[in-house]
């Protein structure tokens, strides 16, 4: 069995204890992001998710930072397919690789929200921004491990004797660990092909077992149906008491305008896995299990299932998933820095007694 790793969120573009409340919004800022760094560092947590979008700082620029302000947390960095150019990205990972010793993954994003990408200058329609991921990534690949220039001819890129420095190539041989979140079939092809970790969002336990399934055999044609591993993205509100932890998921959506909610149903529509947790959230309401709570998703894109409980329930919830086949767990929760520290403290330790010898040191 693979051994059980945990992420962390930060959040660049603010924090918050209730949606639509403006007293309760904190901003994004360096102090913000240095106290959820430190929060997660010594909660455990093995990587740390820097989100991209219109409302986020720049996610690169502030994973050099934070990489540089830690000791052993990896940033979980995007590479947006249009955006970078792929020699260049390469170029980019493996000095951040050797600039922090080994301290760097890749997340792997098509897009939500398309009038984002429009505004942003990219104008492949999602279908092929798959397409256009998968040949950059080939890309990277090829630039880390070949030897000599690297010649490519592709549907999107034509490369022509290029290579890239520093050399040796990065650190993490044969280089650092491709996350990726998405529940379309393309994305699940590009998974099966390249991911080490896919992360699907909140969903039941049973249909993930199911996808987990579907998806080794698709990687199955790449030779890599033990290569992929699996992963989920949630969010967690853990109190030591569990009336505690109901009032602050509560709390967390109470004041969302209705502006917001609509928002949701609208702006990210192209998203099968936003489509998926919209879905569950009429098919069930507000709860899809006892402690797996979709309220979330009224204010938030993505992530919007939330694991809600005290430590012995939240924990028991995420077993579940660890049960069903996923060994990878990228989470947030509200605040950051207070709840990363909460996981560390109350969740941690009995997921660490129910799973011997699966968790790091």
């Amino acid at each position: 069995m693979r051994p059980l790793e945990f992420g962390w969120y930060l959040p660049t573009h603010g924090d918050t204890t209730a949606y639509g409340l403006m007293e309760a919004q904190i901003a994004g800022s360096p102090e913000l992001c240095e106290r959820v760094v430190a929060a997660a560092e010594h909660a455990g947590f093995e990587y740390l998710l820097i989100p991209v979008g219109s409302v986020c700082w720049e996610a690169w620029i502030t994973g050099a930072f934070m990489a540089a302000r830690s000791s052993r947390i990896k940033p979980l960095i995007a590479a947006r397919p249009g955006y970078i150019n792929p020699v260049l990205m390469a170029k980019m990972i493996s000095t951040f690789d050797q600039m922090s010793g080994g301290r760097i993954c890749i997340n792997l994003i098509a897009g939500q929200n398309e009038s984002e990408v429009e505004a942003e200058g990219v104008r492949q329609p999602k279908e092929e921004r798959y397409a256009l991921m998968e040949e950059e990534v080939s890309i990277l690949k090829a630039l880390w491990t070949t030897r000599g220039p690297v010649h490519f001819q592709g549907r999107f890129h034509t490369i022509s004797g290029a290579h890239i420095r520093p050399r040796p190539r990065p650190l993490q041989q044969p280089f650092p660990k491709f996350y990726l979140g998405g529940g379309s079939r393309q994305a699940w092809e590009v998974s099966a092909k390249h991911s080490d970790v896919h992360l699907f969002w909140g969903d039941l336990p049973e249909r993930i077992a199911e996808n987990i399934a579907e998806i080794r055999r698709m990687a199955r044609a790449h030779d890599r149906e033990d290569a992929i591993g699996f992963g989920m993205r949630l969010q967690v509100i853990c109190r030591e008491n569990e009336a505690d932890a109901w009032e602050a998921a509560d709390q967390l959506v109470r004041h969302a305008t209705e502006r917001q909610k609509q928002e949701m149903k609208t702006l990210y529509n192209r998203s099968e896995a936003n489509q998926r947790v919209q879905q569950l959230a009429r098919d069930y309401g507000d709860l899809l299990m006892p402690h797996l709570w979709t309220g979330i998703t009224k204010v938030r894109p993505g992530a919007g299932i939330a694991v809600v409980g005290d430590p012995a329930q939240c924990a028991a919830t995420l077993q579940q998933f660890i049960d069903a086949g996923c060994h990878s767990f990228c989470l947030s929760g509200y605040l950051h820095d207070e709840e990363a520290e909460r996981f560390g403290r109350l969740i941690r330790p009995i997921l660490a007694a129910n799973n011997r010898g699966r968790l790091v040191a």
